[in-house]
């Protein structure tokens, strides 16, 4: 049995799952990082083994039971425990006026978001439980505890998120297991460029933070990796923004 930081990462192939794999593994954490795409994953546990963690990529759609069973399984069965979950696999769905969306837009957004966090928390638990210790961390937004014109879908996913966030610390708090959301500003990744569109509407975002910039993703890992140790020892059941101060306005 591995007695390092025994860390799973779902979403971990972009942006701030991507940024947290890697600050983990520099930090000598066992990683098993999870996505869809086989090629990107490999290439990603091949990094992450360069840095000197162990690491492995597993193949899973966090909106399919099956594969979030086998993927925390897999988890277990490379490296005995499981300490740490980051669940970062989102989408941005379709933005757009609430006219304009359907149930096929909903389900998309909501399979992923919030389905996708159900499913995983709930295997992380299952194992987590029989240890008695565990932190797991969901990935929200500034739109988990805020309003958004035209993104009300992507806005509800993220205020589910935190909901579900809070309940379950309380649910196994009794259990060791801690349960905590990070909640993002605007970060330069891939889906926020998706999700703004052009450039401009990307600028306009800015003017909206206090601190007149975009966060880095490996901003947001390092709020992660705090969460995820022993200093946040007495911290559960709390969405941490990092947002630089939008979450003040």
């Amino acid at each position: 049995m591995s007695e390092k930081q025994v860390v799973l990462i779902t979403g971990a192939l972009t942006g701030i799952g991507r940024a947290s794999a890697v600050a983990f593994a520099k930090q000598g954490a066992n990683v098993v990082v999870a996505g869809r795409r086989d090629e990107a994953g490999k290439m990603l546990a091949e990094e992450l083994r360069s840095l000197g963690a162990e690491a492995e990529f597993v193949n899973a759609d966090v909106r399919k039971e099956d594969d979030v069973r086998a993927l925390v399984d897999r988890t277990v069965e490379l490296f005995g425990h499981l300490d740490v979950a980051v669940n970062s696999a989102g989408t941005e769905g379709r933005p757009s006026p609430i006219t304009d969306q359907t149930a096929d837009t909903y389900a998309q957004t909501f399979d992923t978001n919030v389905l996708g966090v159900v499913l995983s928390v709930k295997h992380e638990v299952r194992v987590m439980q029989g240890q008695g210790s565990g932190s797991i961390i969901n990935i929200s937004s500034t739109y988990g505890h805020e309003g958004a014109a035209g993104a009300s879908i992507y806005v509800g996913s993220k205020h589910a998120v935190e909901g579900i966030t809070k309940s379950v610390a309380l649910e196994v708090a009794g259990a060791g297991i801690r349960v905590n959301g990070v909640a993002p500003g605007p970060t330069d990744t891939g889906m926020l460029t998706r999700f703004t569109g052009t450039p401009e509407n990307k600028a306009a975002l800015v003017t909206e933070v206090p601190l007149q910039r975009l966060g880095r993703p490996e901003e947001v890992a390092d709020a992660i990796l705090y969460i995820a140790s022993s200093q946040a020892s007495y911290v559960t059941g709390h969405i941490l923004n990092v947002d630089g101060g939008h979450s003040a306005h």
